[in-house]
């Protein structure tokens, strides 16, 4: 009979880094480490990267709040457990890895660069370029999807639906999936993963949030431009970048 190996893993703070500044609180890194046939892979944590950006608080009775280090633990752990058990029958080191780089993915996060770059493009060849700058600078410090609720207040009904209109051809399903996801989720953990897409029942609901909310479009189009993008993702293990030159954002 062959070995039996255990998988064994946590995540903790890396107290031999230096403290960084988690929302206006000095904390250690966050880290996770993974051991299997006597072999040890440790790496940053995905999800304190991710929410340790500043767009991801609010300041509010004079402190800044934000995702708690317990939640990004929580997070992390359910994504861990999914991928260890799905490749238990061919286990590695290097696949986990390959594998929690993919299924960690925030797909709002991933094809929110894209979608900036939309706006930046739409609005420059409006004529539009210190707000097309505004927008595309002041992304780092606010969610551009709470950026085009505002602008649905601000711009006229025409100029608006031209704006969504022309998002579902020239940016990824940025704004169907955050809109989704912001109906399914609660403040502060607000993303949307490559892992839980995986999930038939929420496929679903997400086609019956499309349907509802862009009643003209098509919504087998808008799963495949999302699946594409996914496989995008894990065909060039990167981050997105939109092809502006194109005016397409799959090549």
């Amino acid at each position: 009979m062959g070995k039996t190996y255990k998988v064994t893993n946590k995540t903790y703070f890396n107290d031999r880094l230096k403290k960084v500044f988690f929302h206006g609180v000095l904390t250690y890194p966050l880290y996770v480490q993974v051991t299997f046939d006597r072999k040890t892979i440790v790496f940053k944590s995905y999800y304190f990267e991710l929410f340790s950006k500043p767009r991801y608080a609010i300041f509010m009775d004079g402190k800044i709040h934000g995702p708690s280090i317990k939640e990004i633990i929580e997070k992390e752990n359910e994504l861990i457990d999914f991928v260890i058990e799905m490749n238990l029958p061919n286990f590695s080191l290097e696949l986990f890895k390959q594998e929690y780089n993919l299924y960690s993915k925030d797909l709002c996060d991933e094809m929110e660069e894209g979608f900036i770059d939309y706006l930046f493009t739409f609005f420059n060849d409006k004529g539009m370029s210190s707000l097309a700058t505004t927008i595309k600078e002041g992304s780092k410090f606010r969610i551009v999807y709470d950026v085009v609720t505002d602008l649905k207040k601000a711009l006229i009904p025409g100029f608006y639906n031209e704006l969504i209109e022309n998002s579902f051809y020239y940016a990824p399903p940025y704004l169907s999936l955050y809109g989704f996801m912001k109906e399914t989720k609660k403040w502060p953990m607000l993303c949307f993963t490559v892992m839980e897409w995986q999930d038939t029942k929420i496929k679903e609901k997400f086609t019956g949030y499309v349907n509802s909310y862009f009643k003209s479009k098509n919504v087998v189009e808008v799963i495949d431009k999302l699946e594409k993008f996914i496989a995008f993702l894990k065909n060039n293990k990167g981050s997105y970048k939109y092809l502006s030159d194109k005016l397409n954002y799959f090549p």
